[in-house]
């Protein structure tokens, strides 16, 4: 499951490819139109920032903006960042793997079933960028 943090990350995002402007837009702004609390909002934007997804701009016509075109920026990346692993058990982890304990993964087939569920999610959110959720 997606957490809330990811699902506010990928609103603020959507926002922000929606506007389609290289102007820099207030935090206030996203957590008022999408709903979202504003100190949630601050480190979710902040964690994007050190990421290097996103960029801000201080004072006066201050905000946040792209650092990458929201075309280059994989579904998968944004919740890796946010969330860690995609996969449901961290024994089929590509960037997180972790040995299940009490499991023998050469034949255990729950480990089979959740190998394909990883690959046919990750098919999609990798191939999934923030401007295709961001089309209007």
């Amino acid at each position: 499951m997606i957490s809330k943090k990811t699902q506010y990350a990928f609103q603020a995002l959507m926002y922000l490819a929606q506007k389609q402007s290289d102007e820099p837009v207030l935090i206030a702004e996203i957590s008022k139109k999408k709903k979202i609390p504003l100190k949630f909002l601050e480190n979710i934007l902040l964690e994007m920032k050190k990421a290097d997804i996103l960029d801000s701009k201080k004072g006066k016509g201050g905000g946040y903006y792209f650092k990458k075109s929201p075309k280059n920026i994989q579904l998968a990346e944004v919740m890796r960042l946010l969330d860690g692993p995609i996969a449901l058990l961290p024994c089929v982890s590509l960037n997180f793997y972790e040995r299940c304990k009490n499991c023998d993964e050469k034949s255990c087939g729950l480990h089979d079933v959740m190998v394909n569920v990883r690959d046919a999610t990750l098919r999609i959110l990798e191939k999934k960028t923030v401007a295709d959720i961001g089309k209007q």
